[in-house]
């Protein structure tokens, strides 16, 4: 007998056999990955038929395994022979410490491979098994299928049967690095780290973008944003991140200058935007992530939104697009990056009293035309640093 995590994973097991088998291989390495970073120690991690092994003594590494993108959910399971007798006797002694006085129960029975027995059979008997043991400790079993106050699940396989007693809900989505890289405009906010973290589970790998607007912002902004950056990095075992600080500051003051003010926020956003471009082109990425959300603010309205890419040319992606507010805010604190994007810090000093909300795309590109824009563009990222680069 061992004690091992069961990892079960979802839409993996549609794919073709060859990207399959490299998905497959990205989660192994991404669940090493995760379980060195929070220190759980474990054996061996193994592949088997749509299912993977993590070989461990410690009941944290299923919760740790949970965390990793791709996974459904995990069980933490007693791995015995495969056949009736061991999974009927693990039943019985599991169930001596999971059930108590007078709480009904449920086998729950599973079968993979050639076996004599049908699940029914495994079922009835190791049912049998735990109703022996408990009313020999006199704890007056009874049996509830349809309700019961504890489960007992069993999988039997070709070569091991695993019993255990609970399943931890997974992130989901799919393995971090599977799907290429992209850059995401990150500000610190409560928006932008969610719409990063909905396509690290999908995923993909996202290389940060920090747009710093001082004199209009303040340093508080600048450090919730490296502080977003290192929990989402926390989530990224087996793919550490890389974070660029990219000044915008001179940008936001040249718009104000040159163009009508009502269009500061709009015009602002395009020039984020070639920004982040010049660096997906650097880091061979192939898309720009944000953190609109449509409605959510006065200047995140369909025409908004639709002048901020008109004639830009490059994939922009919102996946947050149709969340309203409670819904990012609940993911955020599941992310756990909540807590540190409602820190206090400025707001955004150039934002005009009274912003345009039904912007059109071509009398913005025609205010975009007063600005030396390239310029703009090359003076920025000749002055961008890589502000952290994890390990």
């Amino acid at each position: 007998m061992s004690n091992v995590v069961i990892i079960r994973y979802g839409e993996l097991s549609l794919k073709s056999m060859g990207v399959r088998n490299f998905f497959e291989r990205t989660l192994v390495n991404n669940l090493k990955a995760m379980l060195e970073q929070e220190a759980v120690s474990y054996n061996r991690v193994i592949r088997d038929r749509g299912r993977i092994f993590v070989e461990s003594d410690d009941p944290v590494a299923a919760e740790v395994c949970s965390n990793v993108f791709g996974v459904v959910s995990t069980s933490f399971a007693r791995k015995v022979d495969s056949n009736l007798k061991s999974a009927a006797e693990e039943c019985a002694e599991m169930a001596g410490d999971f059930i108590a006085e007078s709480e009904s129960f449920a086998i729950r029975p599973r079968r993979s491979g050639n076996h004599s027995f049908t699940s029914a059979d495994l079922g009835r008997i190791c049912g049998d098994a735990v109703y022996e043991k408990l009313e020999s400790l006199g704890r007056n079993p009874s049996v509830n299928l349809d309700n019961p106050d504890k489960e007992i699940f069993v999988e039997m396989r070709q070569n091991a049967a695993y019993v255990f007693t609970g399943i931890s809900k997974g992130v989901g989505g799919l393995p971090l690095g599977t799907q290429g890289k992209m850059v995401v405009l990150l500000s610190g906010g409560i928006d932008s780290p969610v719409a990063a973290w909905l396509l690290m589970r999908r995923g993909v790998k996202v290389i940060p973008v920090f747009c710093n607007n001082e004199p209009f912002s303040d340093e508080a902004t600048r450090q919730k944003a490296i502080k977003c950056v290192k929990v989402l990095n926390d989530w990224s075992a087996g793919t550490p991140m890389k974070m660029y600080e990219v000044p915008n500051g001179k940008n936001l003051q040249a718009i104000r200058d040159n163009c009508s003010l009502k269009n500061t926020c709009i015009l602002c956003k395009r020039t984020m935007y070639r920004i982040a471009f010049e660096v997906m082109e650097k880091e061979k990425a192939s898309g720009i992530i944000t953190g609109s959300s449509l409605g959510q603010v006065a200047s995140q309205t369909t025409y908004n939104l639709h002048a901020e890419i008109y004639g830009l040319g490059f994939p922009i992606y919102h996946p947050l697009i149709s969340f309203d507010k409670t819904e990012i805010i609940d993911m955020a604190r599941k992310i756990g990056t909540f807590e540190i994007s409602t820190l206090s810090s400025a707001e955004c000093g150039a934002v005009p009293e009274r912003p345009e909300v039904r912007a059109m795309y071509d009398a913005v590109v025609e205010e975009e035309a007063k600005l030396d824009i390239d310029g703009l563009i090359a003076d920025s990222l000749a002055n961008a640093n890589i502000l952290y680069e994890f390990e």
